[in-house]
């Protein structure tokens, strides 16, 4: 129960690597604030610790007045999981500025509205961690999928940039990059190679299995894993760090 007394919030909260990262985060003590836009989904897990709060994180004023609200609730944020986010992938040339927009709307966006607002009452306090989860695709070039991999190296790099901001200051900023997660995100994505390719199921599905070399999906539990290292005792040199969940893919 080392996180007793602490306040956290967790976005995409209600499902996948967010919801084991709340759970886990719950478990050692933490009173943890879940967001997402459906809230239908954070009340049926809401609960042992988790408390939900519909909130968009690419609506400014959502994620202001939301913030404020679970600091007025619980007290100051002094765990913050930047999680929401969309993975898609199109070629380039058949991208629109739209599409483009919406996705650096809400991963990376939506990672520095809620850093931001997280960090104004993390600051009064004398310990904090920040955490994005980002993605291996942050880190190389994941083909097919240009907009999704430059949205999330942006998002490293304000994570990398925080940690300078902040290296004498008690707060930590770190990335969490996994590769493919067996989450409705794998799910879809599936569904999307399916209809565009004319693979079977199981073939759509192996074209992500795949990508990890040790042959499997990751599960949400070993990313939330590597969440609650960064939270633990003896964390407060890992600093700036990308820490790679990815089955041995570099």
């Amino acid at each position: 129960m080392h996180l007793q007394g602490k306040h956290a919030l967790v976005t995409g909260g209600g499902t996948g690597i967010g919801l084991a990262i709340a759970r886990d985060l719950a478990k050692a003590g933490a009173q943890v604030t879940i967001t997402g836009r459906r809230a239908d989904v954070l009340q049926d897990v809401a609960g042992n610790g988790l408390h939900a709060l519909q909130m968009d994180v690419s609506d400014e004023a959502s994620v202001v007045d939301g913030v404020a609200s679970a600091v007025a609730a619980r007290g100051p944020i002094q765990i913050c999981v930047a999680n929401a986010g969309i993975a898609e992938g199109r070629a380039l040339h058949k991208s629109t500025l739209e599409e483009w927009r919406f996705m650096m709307g809400i991963n990376i966006d939506g990672t520095f509205l809620t850093i931001r607002e997280c960090l104004k009452s993390m600051v009064t306090t004398d310990w904090g961690r920040v955490i994005a989860v980002s993605s291996i695709a942050g880190l190389r070039g994941l083909k097919g999928a240009p907009c999704y991999g430059a949205s999330k190296h942006a998002m490293n790099g304000l994570i990398k940039c925080l940690s300078a901001d902040y290296a004498d200051k008690p707060f930590t900023f770190n990335s969490l990059c996994p590769a493919y997660v067996d989450t409705d995100i794998v799910t879809d994505n599936t569904q999307k190679i399916m209809k565009r390719t004319g693979l079977s199921e199981a073939e759509a599905r192996q074209l992500m299995v795949g990508v990890n070399p040790h042959g499997r999906l990751i599960t949400p539990e070993e990313v939330a894993e590597a969440a609650m290292f960064i939270c633990g005792p003896n964390s407060d040199s890992y600093r700036g760090q990308m820490l790679q969940v990815s089955g041995g893919e570099l």
